[in-house]
């Protein structure tokens, strides 16, 4: 059996000027609504995973569905807001007027967010079991179609990858680029 996570493509949001926190919730707003880049090619490792797949896994955002229709026009997409991608905190405060790049304001409030602060967002417990959740989905789809492809989220993806391994899958990783990400997950009976 096997479990493939696929990572997204690139966003078409690539505004990445400095802004104060409370701008920030708005820019993910806009990293949420807009689509993905298409591209010259794809990786093939990840399109040879969809084509083996007639179901595809993705969450209910734009990013992550669009991605899934441009590896397969065939496959019968499942939209699931289980596997869409983790929030993080936001704030209206000003914070001083400090202004800082979109990615750096995600690294901040992501590390905020393992320490607890989860202000307007699921809090690290409420997400890890909505990842355990995904990965039961994942898992029983596998079971009974001997492969599960998910076109999910960087950040979910490896909460569900973490998942995984605890229930006995071990996994590989078959490309190694920004987007497009992808790490297949094999059934492993670690008792034997």
């Amino acid at each position: 059996m096997e479990i493939s996570l696929i990572r997204h493509g690139k966003s078409q949001c690539i505004d990445n000027e400095p802004m104060m926190i409370c701008s920030f919730k708005n820019w993910v707003q806009k990293y949420d609504d807009d689509g993905v880049f298409e591209e010259d090619e794809y990786p093939s490792v990840s399109i040879k995973i969809i084509s083996k797949v007639r179901f595809v896994f993705t969450s209910d955002l734009k990013r992550s569905i669009q991605s899934a229709h441009i590896l397969s026009s065939n496959a019968h997409i499942i939209s699931d807001p289980v596997f869409r991608e983790v929030e993080l905190p936001s704030t209206t405060k000003k914070l001083w007027g400090l202004k800082l790049s979109p990615s750096t304001w995600t690294i901040i409030l992501r590390i905020l967010w393992f320490f607890g602060y989860s202000k307007n967002c699921e809090s690290y417990k409420c997400a890890k079991n909505r990842a355990r959740m995904g990965a039961d989905v994942l898992i029983k789809h596998a079971e009974e179609h001997h492969h599960a492809a998910l076109v999910g989220h960087g950040f979910f993806n490896m909460m569900i990858a973490k998942e995984l391994r605890g229930k006995g899958w071990t996994g590989k990783r078959k490309t190694d680029t920004n987007h497009w990400k992808c790490t297949t997950y094999t059934f492993s009976n670690l008792g034997d």
